[in-house]
């Protein structure tokens, strides 16, 4: 059995979450995946970088299945490294094995692989783990780079903006499938959700009515090598049809907008893409029909006693 050039039987993914965004991490994985997720872990036959997810931490290619480890290494040893070197690491999903109980298993799997073992800097990180029922899966691993991280040292802040996980999850709800689509973000602020989505190789634009937001926007997409995409607009004046949609209702500590400039917001969306994700500090199902959206899910990030609404609408 090659290595590369290998088609994956499936993905196998890992995943961790706080408690306060566990809905939102459940939403995004079956968004992206089409998959339920499991106890920190699942499998889909989606084919996903890792690092798009603000949640996932690794993918394993399940190249190779067997129904024992004994079984698994005799299928490790038709592997071809292309002369590589290698590491093979123990993924939890259904098994958590204790960690001189993984060691074991890396030890005993890796002396089956034909080819040099490097700890350092292997030239293929190899992934195995049991999913259960005496099924063990085998094949390349992927870390998750988390790109967002850094994202969150822009230059321009302020304290009601969504933090870079949940705006990196907002924009994965929102175009799951980057190929062909067009996205627009008509309240963008100061360009949070922009950052991810372009780093995500998203294609978004962006306005706002502040003409101080968009000055901080564009410091932030300057300050991370990204293009300037946004301008200075109120939300009627933005033209043009989209694929896709992101809203995040503004508000502040001080003052609330009113259900009616809530209903423009959203009656504007729904004038420029058919699919939209909204994020509101209370539910807005009603104003959504409304405005002629019909809400597919939702879900709710918690922080401290402050929540967030998202819903998924077309």
């Amino acid at each position: 059995m090659k290595l590369s050039g290998t088609r994956p039987v499936s993905y196998l993914y890992t995943y961790a979450c706080h408690e306060d965004e566990a809905e939102l991490c459940a939403l995004e994985l079956r968004t992206l995946l089409g998959t339920e997720a499991r106890d920190g872990w699942l499998e889909s036959p989606a084919d996903v970088d890792p690092s798009r997810s603000p949640f996932v931490k690794q993918r394993v290619d399940v190249l190779c299945e067997a129904a024992s480890l004994q079984e698994l290494g005799e299928l490790a040893g038709t592997l071809e490294l292309d002369g590589g070197s290698f590491k093979v690491v123990f993924v939890k999903a259904a098994s958590h094995a204790a960690y001189e109980d993984q060691r074991a298993m890396e030890r005993e799997l890796g002396a089956c692989i034909r080819g040099r073992a490097d700890m350092r800097r292997p030239d293929w990180l190899l992934g195995f783990a049991c999913t259960g029922e005496g099924r063990w899966v085998l094949g390349p691993c992927r870390q998750n780079e988390a790109v967002w991280l850094k994202h969150s040292r822009k230059p321009q802040n302020y304290s009601t903006a969504l933090s870079t996980r949940v705006a990196r999850a907002v924009a994965n709800l929102a175009v799951p499938q980057p190929a062909g689509i067009r996205a627009v973000d008509p309240c963008c602020g100061i360009g949070t959700v922009l950052v991810e989505a372009l780093s995500m190789g998203i294609d978004i634009v962006g306005s706002d009515i502040n003409p101080l937001a968009v000055r901080g926007a564009r410091a932030n997409l300057a300050h991370f090598g990204l293009p300037d995409v946004v301008r200075v607009a109120d939300i009627g004046d933005v033209s043009g049809r989209y694929d896709a949609a992101v809203l995040d209702l503004p508000y502040n500590l001080c003052s609330v907008i009113s259900s009616e400039e809530q209903l423009r917001l959203l009656g504007n969306v729904r004038r420029l893409a058919e699919r939209a994700v909204i994020v509101s500090t209370e539910p807005v199902d009603t104003l959504a029909g409304q405005a002629g959206f019909a809400v597919l899910e939702r879900c709710v990030v918690r922080k401290g006693s402050f929540s967030r609404h998202i819903v998924i609408c077309r």
